[in-house]
């Protein structure tokens, strides 16, 4: 029977989300929090190798309490467990800082019942880093495997799994030792409607809530702010694409009038001047 821990983090929706044009920064307060999409995809894949082996399924994540919703999020896709640290040490927190407060929510859940295999999203949609999961594998001493579109299978009486990570060109496969991280892929799974039993579950749900005073062993120098070396001197919106000339259809004299556009822009398989 294993035991997957899946780690997730509650993002604004960044396609809803805008800037400050005085701060330069994110106004977080102008989308509503949703489960980090690459994180739903981890809980999923999750929740179906249980299907497939056995076992339990637990979530984890770092964040202020309203992160709850997201917890209940996972539980509707079918998590069993969900833990929510919360505390103001925990504030301003980088990927390093992040990485290593999980950690430790990670080995105070061991303790409870031993973690086979733990799952990451590739990355939050709000910081695109895909920086803490490696973290938390380095802290672990564990191996992490990144990129994974496929999980082909998992043997814990032998203590090995394969997977399928995905590569600019094609994919590679790996074998690999338990317990491990995976950082999977969106593609990984396509992740369908709740079921009824699970929404019902997950409204009545409370998630286990610990705060730093809960965590063992810990060096408070490490989280937060003050465990940030990160400094981000500015943020700043991509400039709105210039308005061009519409070409439709594909007369002759059209073809001819985009040929000379791209001339123009020196773009025309990356021709230089005086290239003829």
């Amino acid at each position: 029977m294993l035991h997957i821990v899946a780690c997730i983090k509650q993002v604004p929706d960044t396609k809803i989300i805008k800037m400050n044009p005085k701060t330069n920064t994110m106004d977080r307060s102008s989308a509503p929090a949703i489960l980090n999409p690459y994180d739903a995809h981890a809980v999923e894949e999750a929740v179906r190798l249980k299907a497939r082996y056995g076992g339990t399924v637990s979530v984890v994540t770092m964040g202020p309490p309203p992160a709850v919703k997201a917890i209940k999020k996972c539980i509707e896709i079918g998590a069993d467990e969900g833990y929510l640290v919360t505390d103001r040490a925990f504030a301003g927190a980088d990927t390093l800082a992040t990485s290593y407060t999980v950690t430790k929510a990670l080995e105070k859940i061991s303790k409870i019942k031993p973690i086979d295999l733990i799952l990451c999203g590739k990355m939050t949609i709000d910081g695109d880093t895909g920086q803490v999961g490696p973290g938390i594998a380095r802290r672990l001493d564990i191996p992490p495997l990144t990129n994974v579109k496929k999980v082909e299978s998992v043997n814990k009486e032998e203590g090995y799994c394969v997977i399928h990570r995905k590569l600019e060109d094609g994919y590679e496969v790996i074998q690999s030792t338990l317990p491990c991280l995976f950082s999977v892929e969106k593609d990984i799974n396509d992740i369908p409607y709740s079921t009824m039993p699970n929404m019902l579950r997950a409204a009545r749900y409370k998630p286990v809530v610990w705060s730093v005073n809960d965590l063992e062993d810990v060096d408070r120098t490490l989280f937060g702010l003050k465990g940030s070396p990160t400094i981000v001197a500015k943020v700043w919106p991509p400039e709105k694409p210039k308005g061009g000339e519409m070409l439709a259809g594909g007369s002759k004299e059209q073809v001819a009038r985009l040929l000379e556009i791209l001339w123009e822009k020196k773009e025309l398989f990356g021709m230089k001047e005086g290239a003829r």
